[in-house]
């Protein structure tokens, strides 16, 4: 019981980076309970129950201390914060819409988003020619990946590897949300993010300074 509750007193949580009518630009949470969370906004830290609002404007929606999640509203948009993550992802207004900032874990930059409708961490990767996920999460999400795709081989760390290659009706990143993008499937449970490859990036700015990187949608 004692270390269940140490692991939700995790700090180094979710962040977003917000862009609205409140002062709020980074939102991390902090700790988690049945129905109360403490988010840092801008630093401060905040318990909310479940249906309050921090001065921020933050709302606190839901929380799920099995997944170790907590749903939040901010502007009328839901998002949902997670445990152990560090990413960004922003809450923009209609004027701003199709932006995203991440930041910096550990070097690395990781997201929360969604693969046909469907939630997934992504863990952004220049190197990958497309989207990459393991047959382990592709089945976790519902793609029927070996009747839609075009089976061939991977070269991994591990050594050569089934893989297919799929069309995904479409990747979301906070705003911005593209269709028809090329994927991979690795047999298997690596990668064990869905690696945020070429064939979304490619098809975005992005701008990359320091620990600090933003992607924007084409029009």
């Amino acid at each position: 019981m004692l270390s269940r509750l140490t692991t939700l007193f995790l700090l180094a949580m979710t962040t977003f980076a917000v862009s609205s009518p409140f002062a709020a630009e980074k939102i991390q949470l902090f700790a988690l309970f049945k129905d109360k969370a403490i988010i840092k906004i801008d630093g401060a830290r905040r318990l909310l129950v479940r249906g309050g609002m921090s001065p921020e404007g933050v709302r606190l929606l839901a929380t799920d201390t099995l997944l170790e999640v907590a749903e939040i509203e901010l502007n009328g948009r839901r998002e949902t914060l997670r445990l152990g993550v560090v990413s960004a992802v922003g809450f923009a207004d209609p004027k701003t819409s199709g932006n995203v900032t991440l930041y910096a874990d550990r070097g690395f930059f990781y997201s929360d988003g969604k693969i046909n409708g469907a939630p997934v961490r992504f863990l952004v990767d220049t190197g990958a020619n497309a989207v990459a996920l393991s047959s382990q999460a592709a089945e976790r999400i519902g793609l029927d990946y070996k009747r839609k795709g075009r089976r061939g081989i991977a070269n991994t760390a591990g050594g050569m590897v089934p893989m297919y290659s799929i069309t995904l009706e479409s990747v979301t990143v906070g705003d911005i949300t593209l269709y028809n993008v090329e994927a991979g499937v690795i047999e298997g449970n690596h990668p064990t993010d869905v690696l945020l490859g070429m064939s979304f990036l490619g098809r975005v700015d992005m701008k990359h300074d320091g620990d600090k990187m933003e992607l924007t949608k084409r029009y």
